[in-house]
Formats: C-alpha cells, sequence, structure tokens
C-alpha cells in the first residue's frame, strides 16, 4: 500500500503511547531474572575526611542479606573510565555528603534497605568547603581552555563611554533534576559479558564508560535502554550506581538491581551549579548597545571540573562591538555538577535578559523594540553568517498573539482587586547540529504488503523518538506509519548519537532518512530497471516481488554547515498576577515562539517546548535545592521541600513555531527543540513581575517573602 500523503509534519500520537499508558513499556527495572538480588547504596554522612572503620557485621547477619560491598572487598576499577562524579568505592577518601561508601545486597530490596541501616562508620573528619558565598570571594580560573576570559573590542573598558549603563548582580540557585523514573539499573553477566538494563540519554556512551570503567572492551557490554522515564541531561553522563551494580551481581553471582531513592537523587547524580553572573550592559540614549560584560562565578567538584557556559547566549545574542565574558570557579565538597536542561544558556539568559529589561525601563523603551534594534546581522562571536535568524520573527508574532500592546509600561499601574498584573519578554537561542549516526532498515514483502524495520542506538527520553523516526521512514519509503516498526534502545544496534544538546532529532532522522534513500537507490540497481518518476522503495518491494531487503547508512553533518552559525531561537512572553498582600506569583500565560527549522510532529514538539516552559517557570518561582553549610548536605531532599511546579501552579500555556526552512545545518532541516524550549523562560518571569510589581528580583526563585 503506498503511502498517499507525507507523515513528516503532522501530529500524530506517539506510536508507543498505548504500551506507556497499560504499563507494558519496559524501564530499567522491569526485566524479569531468575534468582534476582536487590543492591542498596549505602552513603557517606560528612562532606570531608576519611573513612577510618566499617563495621557491617549486624548488617552481615540480618536475614537475606547476600554481601556488603566496600572499599574494602570492592574490585579495582578505572577511576578514569568515563563515569561522572567518582565515588565508585576505591579508597576511604570522601570528598561530598552523600558519597557512596557500600553497597548492601539481600534477597529483597526491603531486606537490604533495613541492613544498610545497621552499618557503622567511624571517620576522620577534615573541614569541609560548603559555603558557597565566602569561597565565591577568592575564585580561581577553570581549567578548560574554552573557559579563558572571552574579549571582543575594547571589552568591559567600553562601559565608560556609554550614556546608560545597567551593573547588576544576579544569582540562580542549585537545582536538581528530578526525572520522574528515578536512576535504575538490572546488570546480569554470562560468563565475560555484562547486560545492563539502564535508563541512558547516550547509549553508546554508556557502553564506552561502563567497560572502560570495569577494564572491558566495549563489545562485551550491552546496554538495553527502549524507554527512560526522563532525564534532562542528569542520564547523559553516567554515574557510579551504574558500574556498581555490575561490580554486585558479579561479587554475588547473580542479577542484581539497583534503584535510587528519590531521596538519593539529590546527591548520586549531578545537579545544576549555583551561579553568581555579574552583567553589565552599555547603551547610547538612542538604545544602541556599546558594551556588554559577563562575569560568572560556579562551583565545582573537589575532584574534578564542570562548568555551565552561562555566558553562551551573550555572545550571539546582540549585535555589540565591546565585551567581555569571564569565568571563576569554586571548588566545593559537592557532587559534580552536570548538563541540565539548556546547561548554561537556561541560566546565562536569566541574567542577560533580565539585565536588557533593566536597560530597556532605564531607556523608557519597549523591551522588544530594544532587542530589535540590537539585532546582530552576523554571529558577533565568530563572525560566521546564521543559517537562519527567527529572533525578530518570534518577537513580532508573539507581540501579535499574545497582545503585548496592552502592556502597561509603568510598573505597578495593572491592578485588579488585589492583584498586580505584568507582562515580561525575553529571548533565548540554543544551537543547531547533527552528529554522526548510523541507521539499518529492514523490508519484507508477506501477501504484498510491504514492513519496515528501523534500527538505530538512538534513544527515547519521553520526547516521542519512537515516533518522528517512524514517520521519517514512512516518507522515505512511501509507507503508512503503522506498517514501520522502530527498534533503538540497545548498543547492539547501529552506534547513534545521544538524546543530549538538542542533537537527538536531527541525528537521528537524518541517519533514518538517508537509510531510506540508500535503500531505494540499490531497489532501483537491483531490479535493472529505468523508471520514469521514481518510485518509493515500498513500490519496488511489490513490482519486482523481493521478500527483503536491508541497508545501512553512516550520516555526518554536511561539510558545509560548519561555515554557517547555526541555532534555534525563541522569544517568550509572560503574564504573572502578583497577589499585592501575600506576594504569591501566578502565572496566568504563558507564550513561546520558537524558529527551530522542520517541525517533524507539531503535538510532540509542543510537548516538548511546554515542558521546558513549565521548569522554566519552576526555575522563576519555586525550585531551589538548598544545602546546610555546617554539614554539606542538602536540607532539600525531596518533593515536600523541593517544589517541582504541578498543574495548580501553571497557567495557560501556548506554544507557536515559525515557518523556517534551513537546510544548511542539515539535510532535512530539522534544529532541535529540547533544549531551547526553558532558555529565556525565568527571565520572562522575572520581567513581568517587575511589570506587575516595580520590584526586580535578581535572586531566584522569586518566593513572596523576596517581594513583600
Amino acid at each position: 500500500m503506498e503511502n498517499s500523503t507525507k507523515s513528516i509534519g503532522k501530529g500524530i500520537d506517539r506510536i508507543d503511547g498505548i504500551l506507556k499508558i497499560t504499563g507494558k513499556a519496559t524501564y530499567a527495572t522491569d526485566y524479569p531474572a531468575k534468582n534476582m538480588a536487590y543492591a542498596v547504596l549505602f552513603k557517606s554522612t560528612i562532606a570531608a575526611g576519611q573513612i577510618t572503620k566499617i563495621d557491617s557485621t549486624e548488617a552481615e547477619k540480618y536475614p537475606g542479606v547476600i554481601k556488603v560491598i566496600t572499599h574494602e572487598n570492592a574490585p579495582r576499577l578505572n577511576t578514569k573510565g568515563g563515569l561522572r562524579g567518582g565515588a565508585l568505592l576505591q579508597g576511604p577518601e570522601i570528598i561530598f555528603h552523600g558519597q557512596h561508601i557500600g553497597i548492601v545486597v539481600a534477597e529483597t530490596f526491603e531486606q537490604a534497605t533495613a541492613a544498610a541501616h545497621l552499618i557503622k562508620v567511624e571517620y576522620n573528619q577534615k573541614a569541609e568547603k560548603t559555603n558557597f558565598e565566602k569561597l565565591a570571594e577568592t575564585p580561581t580560573m577553570p581549567k578548560g581552555k574554552e573557559l579563558a576570559d572571552q574579549v571582543r573590542g575594547a571589552g568591559k573598558s567600553a562601559m565608560k563611554t556609554a550614556e546608560v549603563t545597567v551593573e547588576e548582580l544576579y544569582e540562580t540557585p542549585i537545582e536538581h533534576h528530578h526525572p520522574m523514573e528515578p536512576h535504575a539499573t538490572m546488570a546480569m553477566w554470562e560468563g565475560d559479558k555484562l547486560t545492563l538494563y539502564n535508563g541512558s540519554q547516550i547509549i553508546n556512551g554508556a557502553q564506552t564508560a561502563a567497560a572502560a570503567t570495569l577494564n572491558m572492551k566495549p563489545e562485551q557490554v550491552r546496554i538495553i535502554s527502549p524507554f527512560i522515564g526522563g532525564g534532562f541531561g542528569s542520564k547523559g553522563g553516567q554515574w557510579a550506581n551504574l558500574v556498581l551494580t555490575a561490580v554486585a551481581a558479579k561479587m554475588v553471582n547473580r542479577p542484581v538491581k539497583l534503584a535510587l531513592t528519590r531521596q538519593q537523587m539529590f546527591n548520586s547524580v549531578g545537579l545544576r551549579q549555583r551561579n553568581m553572573q555579574k552583567l553589565s550592559i552599555g547603551a547610547t540614549k538612542e538604545g544602541k548597545l556599546v558594551a556588554l560584560a559577563h562575569e560568572i562565578i560556579s562551583h565545582t567538584a573537589i575532584n574534578d571540573e564542570y562548568i555551565e557556559p552561562c555566558g553562551d547566549c551573550t555572545k550571539i545574542m546582540y549585535d555589540v562591538p565591546n565585551s567581555l565574558i569571564t569565568y571563576r570557579v569554586v571548588p566545593m565538597n559537592i557532587i559534580l555538577p552536570t548538563y541540565t536542561r539548556g546547561p548554561g544558556k537556561s541560566t546565562g539568559s536569566f541574567a542577560l535578559e533580565s539585565a536588557m529589561d533593566e536597560l530597556a525601563y532605564k531607556l523608557k523603551m519597549d523591551p522588544i523594540e530594544l532587542r530589535i534594534k540590537n539585532e546582530p546581522p552576523k554571529d558577533p562571536s565568530n563572525g560566521k553568517p546564521w543559517s537562519s535568524r527567527t529572533t525578530v520573527k518570534c518577537l513580532q508574532e508573539g507581540a501579535k498573539a499574545f497582545g503585548w500592546d496592552k502592556r502597561k509600561a509603568e510598573p505597578g499601574t495593572n491592578k485588579i482587586g488585589d492583584d498586580l498584573i505584568g507582562y515580561g519578554v525575553a529571548c533565548g537561542t540554543y544551537p543547531a547540529r547533527q552528529r554522526d549516526s548510523s541507521a539499518i532498515i529492514k523490508l519484507t514483502l508477506k501477501n504484498k504488503v510491504v514492513h519496515a524495520k528501523v534500527e538505530i542506538a538512538a534513544s527515547d527520553l519521553g520526547t516521542g523518538t519512537n515516533t518522528i523516526l517512524a514517520q521519517t521512514a514512512a516518507d522515505g519509503l512511501g509507507l503508512p506509519v503503522n506498517q514501520i516498526t522502530v527498534k533503538l534502545g540497545d548498543s547492539d544496534l547501529p552506534p547513534a548519537a545521544g538524546s543530549v544538546g538538542s542533537v537527538g532529532a536531527s541525528s537521528f532522522a537524518n541517519a533514518v532518512n538517508d537509510a531510506c534513500i540508500k535503500i531505494t537507490d540499490e531497489l532501483l540497481a537491483k531490479s535493472g530497471k529505468q523508471f520514469f518518476v521514481r518510485p518509493t522503495a515500498a513500490q519496488l518491494m511489490i513490482s519486482e516481488s523481493f521478500t527483503d531487503f536491508q541497508t545501512r547508512s553512516d550520516s555526518k553533518a554536511p561539510a558545509e554547515a560548519e561555515k554557517y552559525s547555526a541555532h534555534s531561537f525563541n522569544a517568550n512572553f509572560a503574564e504573572v498576577r502578583v497577589n499585592s498582600i501575600t506576594g504569591m506569583v501566578k502565572v496566568t500565560r504563558f507564550l513561546a515562539v520558537t524558529g527551530a527549522g522542520k517541525i517533524l510532529n507539531p503535538k510532540t514538539a509542543r510537548s516538548q517546548i511546554i515542558g521546558g516552559n513549565v521548569w522554566g517557570i519552576g526555575m522563576a518561582l519555586t525550585e531551589e535545592s538548598v544545602i546546610d553549610p555546617r554539614y554539606g548536605n542538602f536540607a532539600t531532599r525531596s518533593f515536600a521541600d523541593y517544589h517541582v511546579p504541578t498543574n495548580l501552579d501553571i497557567g495557560n500555556l501556548d506554544a507557536m513555531f515559525i515557518n523556517e526552512e534551513d537546510l544548511i545545518p542539515n539535510k532535512m532541516g530539522v534544529k532541535g527543540i529540547g533544549e531551547v524550549g526553558i532558555v529565556g523562560v525565568a527571565a520572562a518571569v522575572a520581567n513581568a513581575v517587575f511589570n506587575a510589581t516595580g520590584k526586580r528580583v535578581r535572586s531566584l526563585p522569586i518566593t513572596p517573602d523576596k517581594l513583600l
């Protein structure tokens, strides 16, 4: 049956939706195995020092306990194997509160949990570095060369030539990822071969990191991860729990499951680091930018370095001849920070876009007009031409759809009852890239019906990868979607990029599309015929009676792509109501307008954008992980005190996409939307709060005590 209408661009339902709502989708701990054992981690209760004694006598006697594993009996691992954060039970050294110091393996999860509480640990405690404010007074240069000071023109010194200036400090707190599915692994050994069922955003990355850490070859390790209950970056790099599950399974010679609890998620799998950002903007009285400086202080781990690139938006968003971007860092006794949705761009855009709003207010200028006035004709950071840039269109179309003309420029003047009404706007961006990926397509013909199977070691975080790849294959092969099967989430499949950095959709879809073109070409060659109109692969299978045929394609980004600066862009519009008596903020309306190239499926794309918007609203109003500086542990360690927005916290959300064809970054013109959905959101809310109240909150989250 030929596919008469195109599938790409249609908002079809997720092809795996029924599996998920019926509970048939298999996540990391859903796989059955004979003789399963259960592992529970136990953790350090100090932030710095050494373990002097571990007494596990009582735990080992507890009913059902099979093994207690600590640094005293764990095998030697390769600590430079690529896992993040250390904590591999390789010695007595403690570098953060909550570091893994052992595993209890038992017949049941409950027995392992109870036994873990019986273990007595003695420490030689050292002075911990956990007070960010104090340490930030004497930060150091980062080790990473890409974070060296970036100066353009006269740098910050050009500020003295400006007629109007804004110089302020903006702060964003530690945040945690908190996917619905906490990190979990099941490990099974068969001889020297290891299978790990695990939520992995980068399937092949998890495979190579696990193999290297365990001193094995990648082909000895198989990662199976067909469904992932969210990750937001925390499942991008892999953490110690992945390999420690394999260690436990080897030591007890049985399959083992290890699932983190929600509380353990706070100190096991990274976090979004706290950032202090000084923004200095100088402009003429007419609103033309003359200088821009973005000076950032962040923290990292004692033993390793990760720093969010908070200056990334500042580098490219506005046309300014003189700029400075600097990074400074303070090592602390806290788990290594890591990639968190929109890393650097979400936090950096809060500072940049808040400062732009402050400048607009000082200039008595509309914030949209100020942004358009400083639109750069090419990428200011490297001089490359844009592959395309939709910022102005996003602002203009969004203003019309949102009703920006109803905004009152003077703060605090729009009131209904006890509520102050405010409008805010902020822009964002995220790079558009394609990464190397491979795909196999297998075609079969039975009873004159063609079916296709797509195989690729991609991952689906819940974002709709299965669906967009089925749509891509349907159009590429001339088949309806219901005759396509997609197999992903397995390292035995052709290698692929990860679901990280908004490279997933462009990398996976282009690999599948290339495989469709290739298989059609090969079927044409095999037929030995010439056709006036190019037939589809499905038509060729039927006309030539081929019962089965397959091919593999290995795809790369176009060579020309490097000559351009390619990005997705957005404009975010927020309406807030602030109760003048309680200080409570409610986002009543939010609109995100995004230019992200070809939208493969508007339904799943809208879901992605709205998800990013919700997190951005949470970033603005509720989310904050608080460290107790006396001990280095998190005072917030459950959903009772770490507030993720729920339905009642969120008003009317809407998402619009700009029609955009940009075939420079990749052949299909797919740009990626997973990251950009959060960029600029917190600033739009903060700017709306200022418009409502006249109070500028520069330290997130914006809680009632900061407004009253």
